[in-house]
């Protein structure tokens, strides 16, 4: 069963944040780990931190701009070299761009690379990876898991990073519910295809560009990336379905904790003669 025993998982974007997280998640857990990430010095500090943190662990690491179809290419041959067998692929390098603006302020340039991780990032990848897990042993149900990070219609509503962000996290959504159909027409039965949610986590990505007074709300709502990851690797190392939302905070949950911060932002406001 996928269940249980040893696993092989790869990240992208596992250098910082939440795949950071998740790494050391499925290293505690005695899987084999790959990660990739676009900064050399970056991802070689996260690969120092994920010996530290988990020595017993076995944990590899390439660097990779998920957007350039070489060095995606280059980063599958990695993984098949190190790993051999793919059990769990997460999706999880993005962009939100370095500018909160309108989309009218905003250069091509910012558009093109927002999209192009987020979106054609995914697409490539989620290619490569089926093609590479329908390669491995086949099953009649699934064995092999593919996860991406979307947004839900609900969540771009209640997202306020860029609109080159929301829209490529919502076509995110629909390549993961696309692909799924597209395995089940042509009956392979070995692969899930997963939309994975971990709600609003605290990194740098979530912080980038917004006012004091967005920040402050944030830090409210927002969960450490830790927490995240120990709700999130259980639900993923134990997936059997074909295709199912795995989630770590619902949307009544985070509208809860959202009115709570409201609150509480409120009360703390200096009182006004």
């Amino acid at each position: 069963m996928n269940t249980t025993g040893q696993l092989g998982v790869v990240i992208t974007g596992g250098s910082a944040g939440l795949g950071l997280a998740l790494a050391a998640g499925f290293l505690e857990a005695g899987d084999r780990v790959a990660i990739c990430g676009r900064d050399a010095v970056r991802l070689a500090g996260a690969l120092d931190d994920l010996v530290l943190r988990v020595p017993s662990g076995e944990v590899h690491g390439m660097v990779c701009d998920v957007s350039r179809p070489s060095e995606l290419t280059g980063f599958l041959s990695f993984v098949r070299e190190r790993l051999g067998r793919v059990d769990r692929w997460i999706n999880n390098a993005g962009s939100a761009g370095t500018l909160q603006r309108p989309l009218w302020d905003l250069d091509s340039g910012e558009m093109l690379e927002v999209c192009s991780t987020n979106l054609a990032g995914s697409m490539m990848a989620s290619g490569e990876v089926v093609g590479l897990m329908l390669r491995q042993p086949p099953s009649l149900r699934p064995l092999y898991h593919l996860f991406n990070m979307g947004f839900s219609p609900a969540g771009a509503r209640f997202s306020r990073s860029s609109l080159p962000h929301r829209v490529s996290k919502t076509a995110v959504a629909s390549l993961t519910a696309f692909l799924s159909e597209e395995l089940l027409r042509n009956g392979v039965g070995s692969i899930g295809v997963h939309e994975l949610s971990p709600g609003l986590v605290r990194t740098e990505l979530l912080f980038r560009g917004v006012s004091p007074e967005t920040r402050r709300f944030l830090e409210h709502v927002a969960e450490d990336p830790e927490r995240v990851a120990k709700a999130l690797v259980p639900k993923i190392r134990r997936i059997s379905s074909r295709s199912r939302p795995v989630r770590h905070a619902s949307f009544p949950g985070i509208l809860f904790r959202s009115l709570k911060a409201v609150l509480v932002s409120r009360m703390a406001r200096p009182a006004t003669s």
